[in-house]
């Protein structure tokens, strides 16, 4: 008996025995599923993060009044701590100061070094936008810069201008316009908003600019945006309390000589003592993809512990089906061993048996589990996305379930004496 007639008896076994086959295959190929469909999702995840900051700028950083946190779920937001340097104290008046219009005014006036500097700050988010009988979803987010809030953020013009210093210090109402938005609100001819008067909220606002696609994804809209002067904004309600200094240079290797003189600018701006620890953060562009990133990592272990939890059980049920297999067909066993078949072809039967069964379920889960992790990649609006490291992991870990479930029955079936099997009732 060879290996190959050991293989053919196993497959038409298993093949003969759909119900029992499809109850395993099921159970196995969930598990993959579940493992399987989680990375695919944090996958397309992160590679929608990595995209969207991507857009912004590695040669760009901002200082803020505190750390930006990011959390999941309902609980409160980690706060962010000031670490003392090299000795330093904090004073408990300088904590959660925020950033004026008067300092970022002067420390534009005063930073000295090759890059450029912007002041802006959050306008209303959740806006709805209208023009004449259109109106865009209220998805909208109103920001108030400045003449070079653009260049700073990596947005680029693609039709009209952007801001200019009369725009900004007469806060006159102009605003440049995100292409969603466009395209929401003049669906035919998006490029032809320039001069057209829209409305955020109640307010009426002259578009002066269309923005290039920046490439709106599920973790971040970069396209529905209005971008109108710091002055202007600043008549709006639910504007955020503090503003934020964009510094973009020239070269990406100058960013730590440039954050370097901006901390020491800022603090004299802040009028700090020596000895007296920063009241304000120095953020780069990567630094809330980074703390996304460190969350999800968080999540991928916990889908490769349901995952595991899950195969645990598919290998107890095939380690039993395989058990009431060996104890229906001890007299196929018995005439096998009669007819020449060895203790090692009997073995095979059943790992070969079990392997099949194990592996089906493998084939299936993964074809599921890409498949829904993939639903999550079409709603991020990131391309098809298959963990190729994890679909050979589950292929692996399927072979070593079907392997150790279908050990101990095949050693039992390869014992049986053959004159009792064969007179088995």
């Amino acid at each position: 008996m060879t290996l190959g007639d050991s293989f053919a008896l196993a497959y038409r076994t298993v093949k003969g025995n759909k119900l029992r086959t499809g109850i395993t295959v099921a159970i196995i190929a969930f598990g993959i599923m579940a493992l399987i469909g989680i990375i695919t999702a944090i996958q397309a995840m992160d590679k929608s993060i990595r995209e969207s900051f991507s857009a912004m700028g590695a040669n760009a950083f901002s200082i803020r009044f505190k750390e930006t946190t990011v959390r999941f779920g309902g609980g409160p937001p980690r706060q962010a701590t000031v670490k003392n340097q090299k000795g330093r104290k904090q004073k408990n008046s300088n904590l959660n100061k925020y950033i004026l219009k008067e300092d970022g005014e002067y420390f534009k006036k005063v930073y000295d070094f090759p890059a450029q500097v912007s002041m802006y700050r959050r306008g209303p988010g959740n806006l709805e936008v209208r023009y004449a009988d259109k109106k865009t979803n209220p998805v909208v987010t109103l920001w108030g810069g400045d003449e070079n809030y653009l260049s700073v953020n990596n947005f680029t013009i693609d039709e009209g201008r952007g801001l200019n210093n009369l725009d900004v210090h007469s806060g006159r109402n102009v605003c440049i316009i995100g292409v969603n938005v466009a395209t929401k609100l003049f669906p035919d001819h998006p490029e032809k908003c320039i001069d057209k008067i829209i409305r955020v909220g109640s307010v009426p606002y002259r578009v002066v600019g269309l923005l290039k696609a920046k490439g709106s994804s599920g973790m971040l809209r970069q396209d529905d945006v209005i971008i109108t002067s710091y002055n202007s904004a600043s008549r709006l309600a639910n504007n955020a309390p503090s503003y934020i200094i964009g510094i973009a240079v020239n070269n990406v290797n100058q960013i730590d000589a440039a954050a370097g003189e901006a901390t020491a600018t800022f603090r004299a701006v802040r009028k700090l003592q020596p000895n007296e620890a920063d009241n304000f953060v120095i953020e780069k562009s990567d630094k809330v993809a980074e703390q996304l990133l460190s969350l999800l990592s968080g999540v991928t272990g916990s889908a490769g512990a349901i995952g595991l939890i899950t195969l645990i059980g598919a290998a107890i049920g095939l380690m039993n089906i395989m058990l009431v297999a060996v104890n229906e067909r001890t007299k196929e066993v018995g005439l096998i061993k009669a007819i020449g078949g060895k203790k090692k072809n009997v073995r095979q039967q059943f790992l070969f048996e079990s392997m099949i069964i194990s592996l089906l379920g493998a084939l299936f889960g993964i074809i599921l589990g890409v498949a829904v992790g993939n639903s999550v990649a079409i709603l991020l609006k990131t391309g098809f996305v298959v963990p190729w490291g994890w679909v050979i992991l589950g292929i692996l870990i399927c072979s070593f379930v079907g392997l150790l479930a279908g050990l101990y029955p095949a050693i039992k079936a390869s014992k049986l004496n053959p004159i009792e099997a064969l007179r088995y009732e």
